[in-house]
């Protein structure tokens, strides 16, 4: 019988940390005790260690278990990845057994390519949020996953800015988006750090970019100030993407059952 390498959310909970690394165990235990999480899956801490053991590769058999996974997730949303008509988007995001804030990489909007921006902005009757959503994942991946200067990203959206008079980001048009799009794609040919077009190679190379990250310099560095093993490796959490740039009824953010500064046991959050 194979190792389980891919546990739902639905299969994990809190005590399950080191298999499933903290944020994995813990969305596990929210979904447990009925929160509405957004579905997904946890790629274990064990399939990080033996890529480091066995030259950065895989388990035999974990690509079919991410597969039978994002089928599960699928049926749950209604929605396919990678399908050109009301395509099912992921976030790919770090997970060690104790907090490592800002040290691993994450990468959002994962699934957009030129087709499914179209499906996105007639499934959600917003053109300009689609394309929003498609310069940003490609800014983000090329910057994560293929290591590209961010620098030269952000002239160009500065520029573009500029160029029309805005002073910010949301008074970019659909078509001012579009045409960022197309200067992104055109920096990536010029770099030789193109975006894959098939969504299944963005989430492996996604997958890829966190079991990366776990031996960045900078993670490296944290875990020696922290006594954090080397051993104990990072999880990788595939979730369905929620949205804080779909319109004015949208935000992103961060709450706590407590005040994190005080201790007091009330609800506090932060959003933008």
């Amino acid at each position: 019988m194979s190792k389980k390498y891919v546990y739902l959310f639905s299969e994990g909970n809190a005590k399950m940390r080191e298999l499933l690394g903290g944020k994995g165990a813990n969305l596990a235990e929210m979904n447990v005790v009925g929160m509405p999480v957004p579905p997904g899956f946890t790629v274990t801490t064990e399939v990080c260690t033996y890529y480091y053991d066995n030259n950065k590769t895989y388990p035999d058999d974990l690509k079919d278990q991410v597969r039978q996974a994002v089928a599960y997730v699928e049926g749950i949303m209604g929605k396919k990845f990678a399908d050109a008509n009301n395509p099912l988007l992921f976030s790919v995001r770090s997970g060690a057994r104790v907090s490592m804030p800002g040290m691993m990489d994450t990468v959002l909007n994962l699934g957009l390519n030129d087709e499914t921006v179209k499906a996105l902005a007639n499934a959600s009757g917003s053109e300009r949020f689609a394309y929003d959503s498609y310069r940003r994942f490609l800014q983000m991946f090329s910057d994560v996953v293929l290591g590209a200067d961010i620098d030269l990203y952000e002239e160009a959206l500065e520029n573009m800015k500029k160029s029309k008079g805005y002073t910010s980001d949301t008074d970019m048009t659909a078509e001012d988006l579009k045409e960022l799009v197309n200067q992104y794609k055109a920096i990536g040919e010029k770099l030789g750090k193109v975006v894959p077009q098939d969504p299944w190679d963005q989430l492996w190379a996604g997958i890829g970019a966190v079991f990366g990250s776990w031996m960045a310099a900078r993670a490296i560095t944290y875990r020696k100030l922290n006594n954090i093993p080397g051993d104990w490796g990072t999880a990788v959490n595939v979730q369905t993407m929620v949205f804080g740039n779909a319109g004015d009824d949208c935000a992103t953010g961060v709450c706590f059952s407590r005040d994190p500064a005080t201790g007091e046991n009330y609800f506090y959050g932060e959003y933008l």
